[in-house]
């Protein structure tokens, strides 16, 4: 069987291959075209060499990348992968690299920034993968805990421990073949994730002898990961909210020649210590010291103070999970996929299995140390005995599914106290359920009457786009909270309070009230935020620049802003006066526009980062959105700093086992990288307006791409 390369009407590719290596060459191929610059840019990130391509405002990812041996992490994984799963990577990079020999990767980006790709090392694949996920995890919640702690004081720390970290709105969920049309389970969802451009996840098939898969591909890593469907099994990941990465607080001395640590027996030498260069385009070269404990490598701070460690297990045990990859592919059921993603390390995920027998699995995938629980919370001394891992790793929940099951980073789905300190609110999990069992057989919660109605795939897709805010009980509790006489207010601010109270808690993008309610939402963030406890957070941090986005109090705020109207009161924050001076800043500037007008897609283009290299960021029309942070439909803003979304369902699907062909799937742009491609953001309409595309699988009705249109 030659390998071939077939597209269907959206620009999808379909690859076929007579092989396994074949496959994976051609997967490798397909992603260096189609998305060119794209894995480039996450390649030098990788390496840490973005500003030498782009100009110094790469240079603090650059020292980051540098100081967590994000590139040394890869080559150590990919060494320890076993031989068939390192032939399986080399194949997929001999393809990327082919692409580059054969003319294939000519993205416009590349003649914009006056850059070129190069030939990728066989490790290269778990850089790209790293790269998307070291900051995906808690260790810079940590950093923010911290800064808490030394600004406010230990106690205060409490008021941010909160259900709602940040980022989070993952969703997926699966329903068993009892409660369906077809009698065969559904599984679907929608990963939430920075809204990049082109997209973070690329729709892809990947055919051969031994198998047969659609799904969602990471560009730049073989595979499927996250989300596939091999025709009679098929799976769906959500971030699990684990705790797996901790921060230490090291002591460094020099003694003579030799950098030494103070570790749990005393001082000890560093595993590493050396300087590196960082190449500037435009300006002068700058060093950085790499330093590495035996916790992990310095990211933060070094030998003159302030020095944080940060330990990781695919630092620690040297494996990134790519084993489980071949061997996922190769799933022909529920069983198949999780006993595949045993080898599974990071990020830890929530899994949904289900196969066309009718067996439906949930599980944590991934790798939790086992450790002191105070590690979950701050960094922690280097030299404490208690803080060290203990060498093994936390069991993780799984667990057959009878009827239904929700994972919507939830505390429930992700194992609570046994994996995570913080998880999203319940909102999400709890409204899908209840639509989910609303539309299925059984007794409706809200008439008390039976229903014999069965689920399919349109009330899947429904609950997509499902756009009742889950915070919003409790504000309207707030605002009902205020009493007169003792709360004064303009005449002018208790109008807008009753239109509040009288709003139904939808984000629609038509609606002047959801966008009224927004603009009062931001005030209020701004008033607490603004209040003299919380007020001094606003001093500048310690820690580089590059966290700021976690270190943002205005944010923090708005994020833990359900935990602070509950709980301020008891720190000495008053909360009336805060929803009062939130009334009537709203109230004075009123406005008639709708939520969509405001709340738009705001695509992040990675040259608009790099002003240096003089080139045009890439945008898409104006596109309105509905849905907020809280909602199902999780198209997150930032109350207190954008409305606009820059975070959201970067891909949506619905698994049919029943048949594979009425399966559906979409993501926010299309599927090529090539801004002059018909396909480059021909999605963007029916994502914005909450509709699916057919998964094709007849290979008759795709076109066969020939050489000269490669």
């Amino acid at each position: 069987m030659p390998a071939e390369t077939f597209r269907d009407p959206w620009g999808i590719p379909h690859l076929r291959a007579g092989s396994v290596h074949e496959l994976a060459f051609l997967q490798g191929q397909n992603a260096a075209t189609d998305r060119s610059w794209q894995i480039e840019l996450e390649r030098w990130r990788s390496e840490g060499r973005t500003a030498g391509q782009l100009g110094p405002e790469g240079v603090l990812w650059d020292r980051f990348a540098r100081q967590a041996r994000i590139n040394d992490t890869a080559r150590l994984c990919f060494g320890n992968l076993d031989p068939a799963t390192q032939q399986w990577c080399t194949a997929y990079v001999d393809g990327v690299n082919q692409a580059l020999s054969s003319g294939r990767r000519d993205a416009r980006e590349f003649r914009d920034t006056a850059t070129a790709p190069a030939a990728w090392e066989p490790w290269t694949p778990l850089g790209v993968f790293l790269v998307h996920h070291i900051l995906f995890s808690t260790f810079p919640n940590k950093l923010w805990r911290e800064q808490v702690a030394q600004v406010l004081g230990p106690d205060a720390v409490g008021l941010f421990s909160i259900e709602a970290p940040v980022w989070a709105g993952s969703n997926a969920w699966a329903v068993s073949g009892g409660l369906t049309a077809t009698g065969s389970p559904l599984v679907a969802g929608d990963p939430h994730r920075l809204m990049e451009l082109p997209g973070v996840y690329q729709q892809v098939r990947l055919a051969c002898p031994e198998f047969d898969v659609v799904g969602l591909a990471f560009p730049g890593v073989p595979g499927l990961p996250h989300f596939g469907h091999a025709g009679s099994a098929a799976w769906a990941v959500t971030n699990a909210m684990a705790d797996y990465q901790d921060l230490y607080s090291e002591q460094l001395r020099q003694e003579d020649s030799a950098l030494l640590a103070m570790g749990p027996d005393g001082w000890e030498p560093v595993v590493a210590n050396h300087e590196e260069e960082i190449l500037v385009r435009g300006a002068a070269a700058e060093t950085v010291t790499v330093i590495e404990t035996r916790r992990g490598p310095v990211i933060s701070g070094g030998a003159d103070g302030g020095a944080l460690s940060l330990r990781t297990p695919s630092r620690a045990a040297g494996r990134l999970g790519f084993e489980a990859l071949l061997p996922l592919l190769r799933s022909r059921s529920a069983a198949d996929v999780e006993s595949a993603l045993q080898a599974w390390v990071e990020p830890v995920n929530c899994v949904l299995a289900a196969d066309s027998s009718g067996d439906v699995r949930q599980l944590v995938a991934g790798r939790v140390p086992k450790r002191n629980p105070g590690n979950r919370v701050r960094p922690v001394p280097a030299e404490s005995p208690d803080q060290q891992w203990s060498g093994d790793w936390v069991d993780l929940p799984k667990s057959s599914v009878d009827r239904l099951a929700v994972n919507a980073n939830d505390r429930d789905s992700g194992g609570g106290d046994l994996t995570g300190l913080e998880f999203a609110p319940a909102h999400r999990a709890r409204r899908i359920r209840r639509l989910l069992e609303e539309a299925g057989p059984g007794r409706n919660s809200d008439t008390g009457l039976d229903s014999d109605s069965k689920l399919n795939s349109d009330d899947m897709q429904r609950i997509h786009m499902d756009t009742q805010l889950g915070s919003w009980p409790l504000l309207c509790n707030v605002l009902q909270e205020l009493e007169e006489p003792a709360v004064h207010l303009s005449a002018d601010a208790r109008d807008l309070r009753e239109r509040l109270l009288g709003w139904n808690g939808v984000m629609d993008a038509g609606s002047g009230e959801a966008a009224t309610f927004a603009s009062w939402r931001s005030e209020l963030v701004l008033a607490l935020a603004g209040t003299p406890l919380l007020a001094p957070l606003a001093a500048p941090a310690r820690h580089s620049p590059l966290f700021t986005p976690w270190l943002n109090p205005v944010a923090r705020v708005g994020f833990a802003l359900e935990t602070i109207l509950a709980k301020g009161a008891a720190f000495g924050i008053d909360v009336a006066a805060a929803v009062c001076k939130a009334l009537e800043a709203a109230a004075a500037s009123p406005s008639s526009a709708t939520w969509g007008e405001h709340h738009t897609v705001l695509p992040l283009h990675a040259v608009a980062d790099y002003p240096a290299t003089g080139a045009a960021s890439l945008s898409v029309p104006p596109t309105a959105l509905s849905g907020d942070t809280g909602c199902v439909l999780s198209t997150e803003s930032l109350p207190g700093v954008t409305d606009a979304s820059f975070r959201g369902p970067v891909a949506r699907y619905v698994w049919d086992l029943s048949d594979r062909a009425k399966s559906r799937w979409i993501v926010p742009f299309g599927s090529s990288g090539n801004p002059d491609s018909k396909d480059f953001a021909s999605q963007l309409p029916l994502w914005a307006a909450g509709q699916l595309l057919p998964v094709v699988t007849d290979w008759d009705q795709l076109i066969k791409e020939t050489h000269e249109q490669r």
